[in-house]
């Protein structure tokens, strides 16, 4: 069965081509988000000999160098894979033109929520591990640009006659969970990063949406001009409904303007092999339930 094409590949490739130049804009998101990855891989306590590194834009690549580790670093857009020169491949991650078992890392920074096939990129991505290989990554989930999404919506409705798809959809911590387990990874592990961001507009918060390549690439976005009168009307909106709350002024340490959360699942993942810890099966257990808990409770009866 074909998978719907909900994303638009050319103008994904395009919209990245014209981050490259832009990235500087934005470091701090993409630095943070690349120091969880790598606390997250501090923590494993075995060499790597090949990585992967998925659309890092050239701050995945320098930090697997810091660690002595050969990676090859691939982006759907050329100019950014041009920022991991001479190791940069230009290459769509729907369609990873690898070998099977050709790394023992894999590491993907905020580069995966593009892809129309994600259950087909994450089984790929499995296949191109070596047993025991470790897939890390980071994604931006829901409720990330809800905020905007709504008040893009109803000052649509106010508008119009309809709502246009405008800002992309997200997949959920738990939909990240089920893509790892319907992939085969062993041990899948997913938890939930927040990177507290605050703009002084919406215009700021737009402004570094294009420095990032994530201006809507959807394949059913509006074509024709968008009216200003929509944009004013959903900046009001938003403006006139930030939260109070003390967060992260993403370009200047301020709390005017309005909250605009990144909300990241990190996922990590390894490629099965026989060396692994494996569950017991049914009636494997060599203690009782009812013994130990009888035993807790006699522990606690002792006298002082």
């Amino acid at each position: 069965m074909n998978t719907p094409a909900i994303f638009d590949h050319r103008a994904i490739r395009l919209h990245r081509d014209r981050a490259a130049g832009r990235q500087a804009l934005i470091s701090p998101i993409l630095d943070a988000a690349t120091a969880i990855l790598s606390d997250r891989l501090d923590d494993v306590a075995r060499p790597f000999t090949a990585a992967l590194d998925i659309g890092g834009r050239g701050l995945v690549s320098q930090m697997l160098a810091e660690r002595h580790i050969p990676t090859l670093s691939m982006d759907i857009s050329p100019r950014q894979a041009a920022l991991c020169a001479p190791h940069g491949l230009c290459a769509s991650p729907e369609a990873l033109p690898f070998a099977p078992a050709s790394f023992d890392l894999v590491v993907a920074c905020l580069s995966l929520h593009w892809v129309n096939d994600l259950p087909g990129t994450f089984m790929q991505i499995r296949q191109c591990l070596r047993p025991d290989g470790l897939f890390l990554a980071c994604m931006p989930i829901l409720p990330t640009l809800r905020p905007l999404r709504s008040a893009l919506e109803r000052a649509e409705l106010a508008l119009s006659d309809g709502v246009s798809p405008r800002v992309s959809p997200l997949p959920t911590q738990q939909g990240c969970v089920q893509l790892l387990q319907r992939a085969g990874f062993a041990l899948p592990v997913v938890d939930s990063e927040r990177l507290d961001l605050r703009y002084r507009s919406t215009t700021a918060l737009l402004a570094d949406l294009r420095a990032a390549g994530e201006t809507s690439a959807l394949v059913q976005r509006p074509r024709r001009f968008t009216s200003r009168m929509l944009f004013a009307a959903a900046a009001a909106e938003l403006e006139s409904n930030s939260e109070d709350s003390r967060t992260t002024d993403c370009n200047k340490n301020n709390t005017d303007g309005f909250s605009m959360p990144l909300h990241m699942a990190v996922l990590s993942g390894w490629a099965p092999a026989p060396t692994q810890p494996q569950p017991l099966q049914p009636g494997q257990f060599q203690h009782d339930l009812r013994d130990v808990l009888s035993g807790s409770k006699a522990t606690e009866q002792i006298p002082d």
